[in-house]
């Protein structure tokens, strides 16, 4: 088990989609983790002989109403232990890390192997913001600073950006021109607030292409 001195976590991106993610716990807990969860694809489990109601009413997740027994691991590809009962999660961190899997014991960060951090979520675009457990408080008050300077249609406008990139590989042969017009398009729609006409970016790509 780690010890109690903050630990620096590496904020990696991982695709859970179709992962078998275990939540042990029915409270409130449990459901704030599922919420988080669920957009991002995983194959959710919630065990506990208890669940509260919100949890029964989420779409998409296997609800299974029974205490934990160390059988639920396997096939686990990640596990939360999301109980009241901290010998409890303490008895699941343990099981497993002697089976290799990725476990957050939540409250108790030196029972973790990954910690969730605070989600700023628009479409394709997702921020982490994490203090290693120091200050969850600081961590929420970025996410509300993040959250207020991204513009309404972020998600719009990063679909938009995604979708000009093979428009512009037609047009564009070498990575840095490529990557000039990409900045280019995406600072003219964060100041303008919207997508660009394909004459803004035919314009934007004539540009770059004299200069080359």
């Amino acid at each position: 088990m780690k010890g109690e001195e903050n630990v620096a976590y590496f904020p990696f991106f991982v695709d859970i989609e179709g992962m078998n993610i275990l939540i042990v716990g029915g409270g409130t807990v449990a459901l704030r983790k599922a919420e988080k969860l669920l957009p991002y694809g995983g194959a959710l489990t919630v065990a506990a002989p208890e669940l509260c109601d919100e949890l029964r009413a989420l779409p998409g997740v296997r609800l299974v109403r029974e205490p934990f027994n160390d059988s639920m691991l396997e096939g686990a590809d990640i596990v939360i232990a999301a109980t009241n009962d901290r010998k409890l999660n303490r008895h699941i961190y343990d099981a497993c890390r002697e089976r290799k899997i990725p476990v957050n014991s939540v409250d108790c960060k030196s029972e973790c192997t990954f910690i969730f951090p605070s989600l700023v979520k628009r479409g394709a675009l997702s921020v982490g913001i994490s203090t290693s457990g120091a200050s969850p408080s600081a961590a929420i008050w970025l996410k509300e600073r993040i959250n207020a300077l991204l513009p309404d249609n972020m998600e719009e406008l990063i679909e938009y950006l995604d979708r000009l990139r093979p428009y512009v590989k037609e047009r564009i042969f070498t990575e840095a021109e490529r990557a000039t017009v990409f900045k280019a398009a995406f600072s003219k729609c964060m100041s303008e607030g919207r997508v660009l006409t394909e004459h803004e970016l035919n314009a934007i790509i004539s540009e770059v292409r004299e200069h080359e």
